[in-house]
Parts: C-alpha cells; structure tokens; sequence
C-alpha cells in the first residue's frame, strides 16, 4: 500500500507542537535538512514558517529532492500567486501517494508555524525515510532496525526508540565508528559526557559526513524526552550517507564470495587430484608385495611376514582406508556445491574416477586376501612340521623318563627272601607294572607313527629321529622279556608260602575273636559300676556268676589257637623256611594270647570282692530311704492340712473378728510347735545326701517339696492373722459392725469364684453391681485404680473392705485434724511445745514436736510450732 508509510501519521498529533523545547528542536532540525538539499540548487532558508509562503522555495525543495520539475510558478507576489504556488507543491505532494491531513495552502501561507513543520516532517518522511527497507521492514521501523544492527556491538549503546536512547550521544558516535572507525575513537568516550558526546558526533558528521549540523546538545540533554522528528531526520541523514558505501560493500561481498566459492571449488579439485593419485601409487606398489608367494623353511621368517602383514593392515591400510573414504566424500561434496552453485560437473582426470578408485581397491583386497590366506596356509604347515618334531621330542622325553632303571627292577632277586605277603605284593606291583606296560605300548606307536610322518614331510633332522626312534623300540623289545621271565619266578615262590601262609591266616581268625573276647572280659572286670538300689547290685552278681561259667569252655578255645602256632613252626623247621616271626594277617602273638589270659583269671576274684561291698552299702542305703521317707509321708500331709484349715478360718464367717484371731494365733502356736519334726526331717535328709542317696521310691515329698509347703503355711498364717487385724482396725476406725463386715466377707465369698481369696476385675464388677453401684467404664477404671493400685490384676479382700469402708463411713479429714489444732492453740495459726505437752499425752506430743515444722509468721513466738502443714502432711495433702 502506496500510502502505508503514511499511517503513523495519519493522526498526527499537532498539540505536540505546543511543547517549546520540541517545536525549537523541531525548527532548527527541519531548517538544517531544508538546507542541506536547497544548497544543491544555491539557495537556503533563514525562517521556515516565512521563507515558504510564497511556496517559490518549497517548490525548488520537492524538484531537488525528487529530481523531477514541477509545473512553473506564478511570479506575483499576491496572496492567490502566493497560494497558487503552495498549491502546486502540495499537489505534487500528494502525487507520490503522500495523504496530507488538514495542511491548506492558505495556513502555509499565512505563516502557520504547526501546518509548516506538520508539511516539512511529511515531506521528510515520504522522501528520506519512505524508502529505507531493511529485512521486510521499511520507514521508521526499517530506520530503527537499521540503527540497532548498526550499534549492537558496541558498549552502553541500546537503540530502543527515537528519543531517549539517543540523549547520551552515544549511539550517534557507535553509527559514525561503524561506517568510519578512523573519524572516532570510540573506546575514549565516556556515557557521563553526553553533550560532549553529542557535540563530537555532530562536527564530524558536518566536517566529513557531508551532514549539517541538524540539533543542539543542550537542547537534547536538558530535554526530558527529545523530539522524536528531529532525530528521526538528523539519523535518517546518516542511513542516506552510509547507504552508498554499504551497496558497494554488498556488491563486494557478493563478489567474493562468488570468488571463494569458486576457490574453495577448486581446491577441492586439486586435492582430489592430489588424493586420488596418491592413493593409487600406494595401490600400484602395494601389489606386487602381496603377490610375492616365496615360502619360508622356518616358522620365524613366516611369523616375520604375518607380523609384516598384519602391520599393514593395523598400521599403513588403515589411513588409505580414510583416504578413499575422504575421497569419496570430497567428490560428493564438492559436486553438490558444483550442483547449488549453478557450476558445471567436475570430472577428474583420466583414470582417476571414484569408480578408478574404487576397482583399484578392490584388486588390492582380491590379492590381500589371498595374500593372508597363503599366509596362513604356509604358517599352519610350518606349525605342523615343529608341532610333530616338539611332539616326537616330547614323547621319546616321557617315554625314556619312565623306562629309565626298569631293567634293573625286572632283574632284580628280592622275592627269594621275601613272607608271602611280600610275594603277593610284589606280584601285585608286578602285574600293575605289566598293565603299565601295555598302557605305554600306545606311546611307543604314536613315536613310531611321528617319526615316519616326519620322513614323510622330509623333516630337515629326519636322520636324528630316526636313530632315536629306533633305540626306543629295542628296549621295548628287551622290556617284554625281563617282564615274562620276573612273572615265572614270581609264581614259583608264590606256591611255597601258601600253605603256610594259610595256617597264618586261620591263626589269626582265631585268635583275634579269643583276642576281643579277653578285651571285652577284661573290660567287664574292671568296669566302674554306680548302683543305687541292692536290685540292680544283685542283676550285677548274677552277671558275674554267668561269666565264671564261660571259663572253661575259653580256655579249651585257648589250647586250640595255640596249637595252630605249633603246627606252623613244625612245617618251618621241616622245610627250612626262614620265618620272619611276625603273622602278616594279625599283629596278635601267642605270647600275647598267654598274657591276657592269665589277666582274665586275676581279675575274677577281685570282681567277687567288690561285688560283696557294694551289697553292704546298698543295704544300708535302703535303710536311710525308709526311715526319710516315712516321717516325710506324715509331714507332707500334715502341712497341706493346716494350710486348708487356715484358709478356712479366713473365709469363715461365723464369730467375731476376734474369735477368728484366737483361732489363728492357736493355729501359729501349734505349727510353730510343730517345728521340731522339720528339724528331724532335715537331719535324715542330710546323711541321705552324705551317702549320695538322690530318689527315693517310697516318698513322692523331697526335702524341697517340705520347705517350700513349711515357709508357705508360715507365711499363710502369718498374712492370715494380719488381714484380720487390718479388718479390726479398720472396723474400729470406721464404725463398722460386725454384721456388716460379715455382709461384705459373705458377698466377697460369692464372687471369690477361685476360693483363693482375690476377685477378678470381672467378678468384682459383677460384686459391684449385685451391691447396687450403677457403674460405667470411667467409673470403674477410678474404682481399680482404689482397690488395685499397683496394677496386679486382682482385689484382695483386705482392699475390698477398705473401699465398703470408704464408701460407707466417715473418716477424719486434714481439715478436720487442723481445726483439733487450732482449738488446742486457741484459735491461733500458730502451736507451742508447752500447749501440745499440756493437751496430749506425751508420745503423742513429742510425736508432733519431732515432725512440726517451725512456724514462720511474724504474730509467733520463738519456738512455735506451724500445725497446718503438719496436719496437710498427715494426709498427704501440699500445704495451702
């Protein structure tokens, strides 16, 4: 839209105008940029409001900055020449797609200061600022986007808008240093100096920018907010100034880098060039080396060449291998900067395609891998051959290792004076070495199958192993017969021993059951025996008795055995055999036998002796069980019989309290009597222990069972007698008949479902409620917390009648102790000793003197005594 730039300003605010400082700023900047173009045509202006009235100057401003004639002026100096003239300015104005907004010919004519600098700013903004375009955006944006590009490198500077950001004068000098870094230097300007700033910028863009000067610093500075026109136009200046130099920058840069695309193109071209034939010399000399098929005769110089080879591959192939891959990727990429750029196809010289490149390599790797597969092959045929010879080396080694002094053995004599059993152990060994030497008879072949294999593949020292291989088979040979010859010898003498060898044995499978059979009766003989009961000695005795019986039939064993000894010495000494004294089937020797026996018939005797001791004792033991246990069995019962009589008396309710406590003192006195009887019990207990007696099978009570019942029925009457005196205390200090502690016994007695003289929580709810308390939960709880205070889980009775006596009776309070007090002290706060010795009796009275503390008021005495805390103590209660 033609008239787009123009929308700003279609609501033009001319009350803006009203402001001094503005309207100064705007005259003298809107003169200076009339000027600059009027001085084309060798005029100026002094005024601005009168120099354009007659329009003659405005009409020669619109050609030059135009460049275009406007239709000629009326030359009257009238008001309608004057108009007319206006007029045509006006029109060719709005020729350019200019919409003037209440601007009339008769108010420029008439000298209107707002309607002209409204006309002048129009025509600014449609010639010098119109036109700047920069990145899609055009006019005052276009200017200000212009202006920020422009500045954004340099410190302190931020272009935000056309008034403020410009006060400091800095923005100014960064737009001349960008253009014309050698008119300023800006890193010695300072942002406090503003009007030295301001005045720095405007004299050189005057001197050599060819740019008048348009402002004043001081009216810049001292403005709060300059005028934003005024800027807008001295800056627009610039943007015209530097618009030149930047097209023919633009046009320079757009040279060079066309120029280095160019260069970079083709020095992408000489380096593939360069590549390329590099890459395929390395392949033209690489070739034939990896033809080179000349086998090696030692594994060495083979491994030599693997290593070689494998150094190509880790080492030298691997940078070619990036090379061609370099190359490659070079080409492509330079084609496609070829392709965008609009240029030709590169085409590389002849035999230096990719596709040259490519089937070079792949004949590289057709003859590397044959290469390495000849390799390989000549390297596992070298490791054959030095496998086979290391192998027969290694053989012939362990073969020779275990034949070594297998002759001597074979040749040896050593059976002629061996027992059997060293016979048949040489036999043995003998037929282990035989499988020894068939096992070793694969080894002899596998050196025989070696060698000739190495004659086969013409070994280098075929002669060496052959003379080895030869001298091994000899000695198997020579081994073979020593070997027959000891095994016919071996038999022989293996049949001599037999007959005496199994006499040997037969002595031995005699002797060594007669052997335990002593053992174990020795044993028995002397076997420690612990018996606690003239039964088990006499079980004992009835064994011995049994044993004696065996004796005679043992020693006819005995003469047996033995005579198996004499018949083996008898064939010894008939064929003079040398016996080596020892039978090899047992280590028993008939002296041994001879020996053990004699111990067996000494120790008989002994075991009678201690037989008939052990009966003494145990007799005697059975007289002290009978005598404990028929007092213990009189004791028991007795025990058990006070100590239901007192639980009876203590749950009775019939008689008085006192009547009860009668019977149970007479109850103490009688069992306190009774004393004696535990006394005598606990002598018979102590020889019972002394003589080791721990059962006693005519008894179920030990000394234990008495004492534990003895201090229970003590401590049963004792807490007995107790309870009732608690109960007669408190009857008397509660008022309580004797018909009513009956009520409560025989009330406990219901619910005392145990019979063992405490309630359950449960039973003394239930005993609770048949005695008419409506009792809830937390009632309850504040009960149990009364009568169970240290949380056993059980009401005794004593509790229980200390709660009916709470509930039902009255008792003293610390109130009511401390008003007996205070009629003893005569209504005074305070006690003396001589009141309390006159008024009580004396060990109540010095009870009270030890236990008052002193009274600290000042209306007392030296010496008086403080009653009331006396009195809160007794109950417990803090003083007040």
């Amino acid at each position: 839209n033609e008239h787009q730039y123009m929308t700003p300003e279609d609501e033009w605010d001319r009350d803006l105008l009203l402001d001094p400082a503005w309207e100064k700023q705007q005259r003298k900047t809107f003169t200076a940029w009339c000027n600059s173009h009027l001085r084309k045509a060798g005029t100026q202006i002094e005024n601005i409001e009168d120099d354009f009235r007659n329009g003659l100057k405005l009409m020669l401003l619109l050609e030059v900055i135009s460049g275009e004639r406007l239709p000629k002026p009326d030359k009257g100096k009238m008001r309608f020449h004057k108009i007319a003239n206006v007029n045509k300015a006006l029109d060719f104005i709005c020729s350019k797609g200019v919409k003037l907004v209440s601007i009339g010919a008769e108010e420029i004519v008439d000298g209107n200061t707002k309607m002209t600098l409204g006309m002048i700013w129009t025509i600014i903004l449609r010639f010098a600022i119109q036109d700047i375009s920069v990145e899609e955006t055009s006019a005052k944006e276009g200017l200000l986007l212009w202006c920020q590009r422009k500045t954004a490198p340099y410190r302190n500077v931020n272009v935000q808008n056309f008034h403020i950001s410009w006060k400091d004068g800095l923005a100014l000098c960064a737009l001349i240093h960008r253009h014309r870094p050698d008119l300023i230097d800006y890193s010695k300007l300072k942002k406090d100096d503003p009007i030295g700033n301001l005045n720095t910028a405007f004299e050189v863009a005057e001197k050599y920018l060819d740019i008048p000067k348009m402002l004043d610093a001081e009216d810049i500075v001292n403005t709060p907010k300059p005028d934003e026109k005024a800027i807008m136009t001295y800056v627009s200046c610039f943007y015209h100034a530097f618009a030149g130099a930047e097209q023919a920058e633009t046009a320079a840069n757009r040279i060079c880098k066309v120029l280095a695309v160019n260069q970079e193109n083709e020095k992408l071209m000489e380096e593939y060039e360069k590549l390329a034939s590099e890459l395929l010399e390395w392949i033209r000399k690489t070739i034939p080396w990896l033809e080179n098929r000349t086998a090696e005769h030692h594994m060495r110089a083979m491994q030599q060449k693997l290593e070689d080879f494998r150094d190509y591959r880790r080492v030298h192939k691997p940078p070619r291998v990036q090379e061609k891959c370099q190359l490659e990727i070079n080409f492509n990429t330079l084609q496609t900067k070829l392709r965008l750029s609009n240029r030709p196809a590169f085409m590389p010289s002849e035999g230096k395609m990719v596709s040259d490149i490519a089937n070079a390599w792949k004949g590289l790797e057709q003859v590397e891998k044959g290469y390495e597969e000849w390799l390989l092959t000549e390297i596992r045929r070298l490791e054959r051959l030095d496998h086979l010879a290391e192998k027969f080396k290694q053989k012939c080694s362990l073969h020779q290792s275990w034949t070594s002094g297998k002759e001597e053995l074979l040749s040896m004599k050593d059976y002629e004076s061996a027992s059997l059993m060293e016979i048949r152990a040489l036999m043995r060994k003998h037929e282990a070495f035989e499988s020894d030497l068939a096992a070793h008879q694969d080894r002899v072949e596998q050196i025989a199958a070696i060698a000739q294999e190495l004659n086969e593949l013409d070994y280098h020292d075929a002669s060496s192993v052959n003379t080895r291989c030869q001298g091994i088979c000899d000695q198997w040979d020579n081994l073979g017969t020593l070997t027959q010859k000891r095994r016919d010898s071996l038999e022989r003498v293996e049949k001599l021993w037999e007959t005496i060898d199994q006499l040997y044995l037969e002595f031995a499978k005699r002797a060594a059951p007669f052997n335990n059979w002593m053992d174990g009766a020795m044993e028995d003989l002397q076997d420690m025996f612990i018996v606690h009961s003239t039964e088990e000695i006499h079980s004992l005795i009835t064994a011995h008795d049994q044993f004696k019986a065996t004796l005679p039939e043992a020693d006819k064993e005995r003469m047996a055995t033995m005579g198996i000894q004499s018949e083996i010495v008898k064939i010894a000494q008939t064929y003079g055999i040398k016996l080596s004294g020892v039978n090899p089937y047992t280590n028993l020797s008939p002296q041994d036998i001879t020996n053990k026996w004699e111990t067996v018939k000494h120790l008989v005797p002994l075991r009678d002796q201690m037989l008939q001791e052990e009966v003494a004792r145990q007799q005697a033991n059975e007289r002290l069980r009978r005598q404990f246990a028929a007092q213990a069995n009189i004791i028991g019962p007795w025990i058990q019989t006070k100590m239901e009589e007192i639980g009876h008396v203590s749950v009775d309710i019939a008689g008085s309290l006192e009547e009860q406590m009668n019977s149970l003192k007479q109850y103490e006195q009688n069992i306190i009597n009774y004393k004696c009887n535990i006394d005598k019990l606990e002598g018979d207990h102590q020889l019972s222990q002394e003589s080791l007696i721990f059962d006693n099978k005519h008894t179920n009570y030990t000394m234990e069972h008495i004492r534990v019942g003895w201090e229970q029925l003590l401590t049963t009457i004792a807490r007995t007698i107790n309870e009732v005196e608690n109960q007669i205390l408190t009857r008397d200090a509660k008022g309580i008949s004797q018909e009513q502690l009956n009520e409560f016994r025989a009330s406990f007695n219901h619910f005392d479902r145990k019979r063992n003289g405490m309630m359950d929580p449960d039973d003394f709810r239930a005993c609770l409620i048949s005695m008419g308390y409506d009792l809830g939960e937390v009632e309850f709880a504040r009960i149990m917390t009364l009568v169970d205070s240290n949380n056993t889980g059980v009401v005794t009775f004593q509790a229980f009648i200390d709660f009916m006596t709470r509930e039902t009776a009255e008792t003293d309070t610390a109130d009511q102790v401390m008003a007996s007090f205070k009629i003893l002290a005569s209504d005074k706060s305070y006690i003396t000793v001589d009141e309390l010795r006159r008024e009580l009796p004396p060990e109540q009275a010095e009870y009270c003197i030890s236990r008052m503390t002193r009274y600290i008021g000042a209306d007392g005495p030296a010496g008086a005594l403080d009653y009331i805390s006396f009195s809160s103590a007794l109950y417990g209660e803090s003083d007040l």
